[in-house]
């Protein structure tokens, strides 16, 4: 039986839904509030800020098969196109950064070309080449942070200026600018600075590209002013679009993932023992590390069309999130999904989504995170928190990270 959506006040909003996006309480545990909206279905009402209603999706089969279908659509544009985060309604109202016609917030086929276009620097030789680079930042950053003893911030001895100095050399930034972007990230977590953060972002990225244009080097950037921005195939605005979501899912992601994979094996204590004991193992941790941690809240979708799953009939205007977290702890596919366990094979997640907008940057994602752990605990095998793990402080947000994370040896 398809059951359709519960019956609207005259206001809009709905009685007795469940409000989203929902909080952790733990850096490492998913909101407890998923299981209200499991109980309530795999796919279900809720409302947003504003009273406004979508549905969110938790259920792993239901949200798979809505991220493959063409008719659920990622133009923000679109009419009731669900922004859950404030911080996304504002960066709409600016019509900067990311939400500007670049990849995520495309469909095909203009997503399609945009994708084509950057896909061959992501591939897995792509950036299996660029691990000899991921290791001398890694080397250094542990370096300077031995250097100056415990304790010591990992976020930002070590998980930032990793991040930082990948997606630098990846697209061709200076790394003297670092710092700028480190900065850029940490207010991008601020109350009322993210769109000041993506401002200064897209003013940087606009002077950058400027200066390719007169004299190219060697990175991504570089490589589509030459063969894309010159030849006159690509404005100069739409690389700047191109950059900004390319640094937003490659640094802060990244950045996060590496500080909280510290932070759960630290204290899961026998999972990192599994880990030293066998190192073979790693690739497959990260993976469940990814599905477990889950630091994306929510993919946002609009329907073009009407649309039945999981019991329930989605009609065309309809917003829909992708409840990332909630998605890859679904019993019905992970057994025991709340405990993270390096043995498990997780690679079925959505952490990089699923579909024509499955993450582009997974591939490097992958050799950051393994090449930054592996270092890291092989290189200080009595590392340890310094502070309880309940007081490290949580960015919640668009990705949810910690803004601190307080570490000795």
């Amino acid at each position: 039986m398809t059951i359709d959506r519960i019956a609207e006040n005259k206001d809009g909003t709905s009685n007795g839904l469940p409000e989203f996006p929902l909080t952790r309480e733990c850096p490492f545990q998913q909101p407890s509030g998923y299981a209200e909206l499991r109980d309530r279905g795999p796919v279900t009402e809720v409302r947003l800020a504003g009273g406004r209603t979508a549905w969110a999706v938790t259920g792993h089969a239901e949200a798979r098969k809505l991220l493959a279908d063409p008719a659920m659509s990622s133009d923000h544009h679109r009419p009731n196109f669900p922004l859950a985060e404030p911080a996304m309604a504002a960066l709409k109202n600016k019509d900067i950064g990311l939400l500007v016609g670049a990849l995520v917030r495309t469909d095909p086929p203009e997503h399609t070309a945009q994708r084509r276009m950057l896909i061959p620097s992501f591939t897995v030789r792509r950036c299996a080449a660029l691990r000899p680079n991921i290791q001398r930042i890694v080397d250094a950053r542990l370096a300077a942070m031995l250097a100056q003893g415990p304790p010591a911030d990992l976020v930002s001895a070590f998980a930032l200026p990793v991040a930082s100095g990948t997606i630098c050399e990846l697209l061709g930034v200076p790394y003297e600018d670092h710092d700028f972007f480190e900065e850029q990230a940490r207010r991008r977590f601020a109350p009322g600075q993210v769109v000041d953060a993506f401002t200064a972002l897209a003013d940087y990225l606009e002077r950058l590209i400027q200066g390719k244009e007169k004299s190219p080097g060697d990175g991504l950037l570089d490589e589509l002013v030459v063969e894309q921005v010159l030849p006159g195939r690509l404005a100069r605005a739409e690389l700047v679009r191109y950059a900004m979501s390319l640094l937003l899912a490659g640094h802060d992601t990244s950045a996060n993932m590496i500080a909280l994979s510290v932070l759960a094996l630290l204290e899961h204590p026998e999972q990192l023992a599994a880990l030293r004991e066998d190192p073979a193992l790693l690739p497959g941790a990260i993976e469940e590390l990814l599905r477990y941690l889950s630091i994306i809240g929510s993919l946002a979708r609009v329907a073009t069309k009407d649309i039945e799953v999981g019991g329930r009939r989605i009609r065309a205007g309809d917003g829909v999130l992708i409840a990332g977290g909630a998605v890859n702890h679904d019993p019905s596919q992970f057994h025991r999904p709340q405990e993270l366990n390096v043995h498990r094979s997780a690679r079925n997640h959505v952490a990089f989504g699923y579909g024509v907008h499955q993450c582009i940057g997974q591939n490097l994602a992958r050799v950051e995170m393994e090449t930054a752990l592996r270092t890291l605990f092989a290189r200080i095998p009595t590392l340890r928190l310094a502070v309880p793990a309940d007081e490290v402080p949580m960015n919640q947000g668009l990705f949810f990270g910690i803004g601190e994370l307080r570490v000795t040896w």
